[in-house]
């Protein structure tokens, strides 16, 4: 399992991509697999149990398809499953958590804003966080309702979701925050609308190129490497439809990806 060098990367659905687009930037001779678990998207209303549940039939699931690290690319699955996931399983997995550390090292204000779902908000990774890195910093978090279903949908760029945004980011920015961190990894798709919604001067972190990075870190410490350059396959699979997948990935990457589909069986993961 070591000397594996794909990396296995899921989410609830088309968010992870989000992390994916930018890990086959910085390192494109890596092969990757991507699993959209759209039958459960979105995962921030279920409860914690539930996503741990659907998390660790992914993580056998991707193990089984050859990945040798995985990443959880999507907030509140990290949120509820990191630690559980950690402790279960053998290969290296590295987590998402919104980016309080940097927005509260960057404001000059002393106001930063969190926009996160439901199940990032709720969770002990976002508390531990924001005690470890906020002090003296006041942290106003939005929960984006909705905000996943549209970018899911394809609406990332409409007057409606236009609308949505407006209504999270503005109590945040009437109380004078500087930066803003995005705490799901759907919400990168949305950044040309939220920066027309904040102002000059309001920063927006994307997670996603600290992510890799410390996907970086863990291979050179796990000894696994730089690949050689060469063809690179990258599998997608999702448990919803296939060609819905294929249209988003098109879409959001400009990649033009095969799709396979899964089903879920007796809490296990299977291809059809």
């Amino acid at each position: 399992m070591k000397t594996e060098l794909r990396i296995g990367l899921f989410d609830s659905g088309v968010g992870g991509l989000s992390v994916w687009r930018e890990l086959v930037r910085r390192m494109p001779h890596r092969p990757t697999t991507y699993l959209a678990d759209s039958a459960h998207c979105p995962y921030g209303p279920r409860p914690p149990e539930e996503i741990r549940r659907f998390s660790r039939g992914i993580v056998r699931f991707l193990i089984e398809q050859g990945a040798g690290i995985v990443v959880v690319a999507c907030n509140t699955a990290s949120a509820a499953a990191l630690q559980a996931l950690r402790a279960e399983f053998d290969v290296p997995i590295v987590g998402m958590e919104p980016a309080v550390k940097p927005a509260a090292q960057r404001t000059k204000t002393g106001h930063v804003g969190v926009l996160a779902t439901a199940g990032t908000v709720n969770g002990d990774l976002f508390r531990n966080t924001s005690a470890r890195h906020a002090n003296g910093v006041t942290v106003h978090v939005g929960v984006g309702e909705g905000l996943v279903e549209r970018v899911e949908a394809g609406q990332a760029d409409t007057p409606e979701t236009e609308a949505l945004l407006r209504e999270y980011l503005q109590p945040m920015i009437d109380a004078g925050v500087d930066q803003i961190a995005l705490g799901c990894t759907h919400y990168p798709f949305l950044l040309p609308v939220i920066r027309r919604v904040v102002p000059e001067g309001v920063s927006v972190i994307d997670p996603a190129a600290a992510v890799v990075r410390q996907v970086e870190r863990v291979l050179l410490r796990e000894g696994l490497g730089a690949s050689e350059a060469g063809a690179v396959e990258h599998r997608f699979f999702t448990s919803g439809q296939p060609e819905a997948l294929a249209a988003m990935v098109r879409a959001l990457t400009g990649h033009a990806p095969k799709v396979a589909k899964v089903r879920w069986e007796d809490r296990e993961l299977k291809r059809k």
